[in-house]
């Protein structure tokens, strides 16, 4: 079994894809931006795979039409609450459902919330933190980071892809000492 972490999918969000928005998404309708975004699910993530969807799941979208997407999802699918997610999301078949969490996962600790935060428990003991809610345009911080659809090509993320992008992310923003940070956190 693999884990992934994902955010902001937005499915039924036409909104989502407006010029209006400040990073509308490169789709031609709704209907194409699902369809992609459940196949490029799909073609990571397998039935017995672990899914945690760090909030917007969906928006604007029937109950029914969350209900389908969610059947063809693959894996067992937990979910961080995010701003969003209404009755039509917390109704489907979730495994748990969690205004935050705390798990460990290949030997890390995460701080999962859909809400990016600048300090988080067991920070200063090697916790790393993934958010989403900012769509791509808050940039990780070597510990921190976002795994929202928007910033991974528009699929869900593994824990070697998530350490690389921080490792580089330490790099970029702290130098040796961030680098070391992250590294005695494994």
């Amino acid at each position: 079994m693999r884990v992934y972490f994902t955010s902001d999918t937005h499915f039924g969000h036409s909104g989502i894809l407006a010029p209006r928005m400040r990073r509308p998404r490169p789709f031609a309708s709704i209907e194409q931006h699902d369809e992609h975004l459940v196949a490029a699910w799909n073609n990571r993530v397998r039935p017995n795979d672990e899914v945690w969807h760090l909030g917007d799941f969906a928006y604007a979208a029937s109950a029914a039409h969350c209900r389908s997407v969610f059947a063809r999802l693959n894996g067992r699918k937990r979910l961080i609450l995010g701003n969003h997610d209404a009755k039509r999301t917390t109704d489907l078949g979730w495994y748990s459902q969690h205004e935050r969490a705390e798990v460990v996962v290949e030997g890390r600790r995460f701080v999962l919330s859909h809400y990016a935060m600048r300090t988080w428990d067991g920070l200063h003991r090697g916790a790393l933190h993934l958010y989403g809610h900012s769509h791509g345009s808050l940039p990780g911080c070597g510990r921190s980071l976002d795994v929202g659809v928007d910033a991974w090509d528009w699929r869900p993320v593994t824990v070697a892809e998530i350490l690389e992008a921080m490792a580089i992310d330490a790099a970029r923003t702290g130098g040796p000492v961030a680098q070391a940070a992250l590294a005695e956190a494994a």
